[in-house]
């Protein structure tokens, strides 16, 4: 019984680190298009692209059409 016990807590425990790491971020366009991101995008300075994930999808948009990235607290 106390093996169980040990493991759920481990398991809690790695859950909450996983949601610890998330950063909600709003990525608003050019054109004033908002965006809720789960977590922070990527920001490639190679190809000049804002890498996010929107409803399980990748979501490249070119960084001159990004006027702010921001944490949502």
């Amino acid at each position: 019984m106390t093996l169980k016990k040990f493991l759920f807590a481990l398991m809690v425990a790695g859950c909450g680190s996983i949601a610890a790491c998330s950063t909600p971020t709003e990525v608003t366009t050019q054109d004033g298009q908002k965006t809720m991101t789960a977590d922070k995008p990527e920001i490639d300075s190679k190809d000049g692209f804002v890498t996010y994930e929107k409803d399980g999808k990748e979501v490249k948009v070119n960084s001159n059409n990004v006027k702010s990235i921001e944490e949502v607290k």
